[in-house]
């Protein structure tokens, strides 16, 4: 064997993305499910001053013990519509009735949980509060607020939903610019 032949019969195959051909068998694929959901961010006060609006949050213990403020938000049950969901969940998570006054938007994502991949679309709404009192009687609830909407940005927890809540407060400047 020539020299260049044993410095080639020395060098290491290539890798394969996702290994060697039979670890994939071995590895069964994840499933991967999607799921849809809504919620609303309900304001009391839409129609009076702006510095006395308020929206109502969860609060919810996370995995490391802290409280991560949120929108109410659930999935949708078969025959509702992402409004009808968006009342239902903001009322059992939050204790207040409202009424949807616009859309927000949708947030995309995904996470791993109990084996399988899952593709969530979250629905939201601007509501406007009807009535009830704030309660966290929802088992998946650890605290709920009224924020004023000021506060909004340092208080929810994800960036999705503080850029929803620019998008409401965009809305509600709209709306009482067209009253004037």
């Amino acid at each position: 064997m020539s020299p260049a032949d044993r410095a080639n019969s020395r060098r290491r195959q290539p890798r394969r993305r996702g290994g060697s051909a039979g670890s994939a068998a071995a590895k069964p694929r994840m499933r991967t499910v999607r799921e849809t959901s809504a919620g609303g961010l309900v304001v009391d006060g839409l129609d009076g001053p702006s510095e006395k609006r308020c929206a109502a949050l969860i609060g919810r213990t996370d995995r490391r013990g802290r409280l991560l403020w949120s929108l109410p938000k659930g999935h949708i049950e078969e025959g509702e519509t992402a409004e009808q969901t968006a009342i239902r969940e903001v009322a059992e998570e939050t204790g207040i009735n409202g009424s949807v006054v616009a859309e927000l938007g949708s947030i995309d994502y995904w996470f791993v949980t109990e084996g399988r991949r899952v593709h969530k679309t979250v629905h939201h709404y601007l509501m406007r509060f009807l009535d009830g009192e704030l309660s966290d009687a929802d088992v998946e609830v650890t605290k709920v607020a009224w924020v004023p909407l000021s506060e909004l940005e340092s208080r929810l927890a994800y960036a999705d939903e503080r850029r929803l809540a620019e998008v409401a407060n965009r809305l509600i400047d709209r709306m009482e610019n067209g009253r004037q």
